[in-house]
């Protein structure tokens, strides 16, 4: 169920998404809000789950993960559940989603080059029991769209 949010929560997660080391006096000028009711509407918004933490936004190639490639995973029937609990155990794998259509699941894979992603996908990822198929789509650019460029 959506939590109710107003403008002023709207505002306030928008310049969190922008810079989470925000000062919360900075959160409330920009706001236009006191610092009393800023703390108070983070404090509901974090209590709520609407924020469910704060992280820092990393320079992929810079950390040593230069590659980024989507990978489209088939699933035997059944098997999410246990398909979901190896994942938690695959660093490479920045993001994972169930989708609808020809494919069960969408991976985006972080590696350091092209023989690491081989390697993840046919010694690690195939040889997972539930894997019926994979099929790779190597990523050629990732523009920043909110947050820090």
């Amino acid at each position: 169920m959506a939590a109710a949010l107003d403008d002023v929560d709207h505002a306030i997660i928008d310049l969190l998404r922008a810079d989470g080391r925000m000062s919360i006096r900075a959160v409330a000028e920009q706001a236009h809000i006191s610092r009393a009711n800023a703390y108070a509407r983070l404090d509901r918004l974090r209590s709520n789950g609407v924020i469910r933490g704060f992280t820092a936004v990393i320079d992929h190639e810079k950390y040593g993960n230069g590659l980024a490639a989507y990978v489209s995973v088939r699933i035997e029937q059944h098997s999410w559940e246990r398909f979901r609990d190896y994942l938690s155990d695959i660093p490479e794998v920045d993001h994972a989603a169930l989708v609808s259509g020809d494919v069960d699941l969408l991976l985006l894979v972080r590696v350091a080059d092209a023989a690491a992603l081989r390697t993840f996908v046919l010694e690690r990822l195939q040889r997972i029991p539930e894997v019926r198929s994979t099929q790779t789509m190597f990523i050629l650019d990732e523009p920043a769209l909110r947050g820090p460029a």
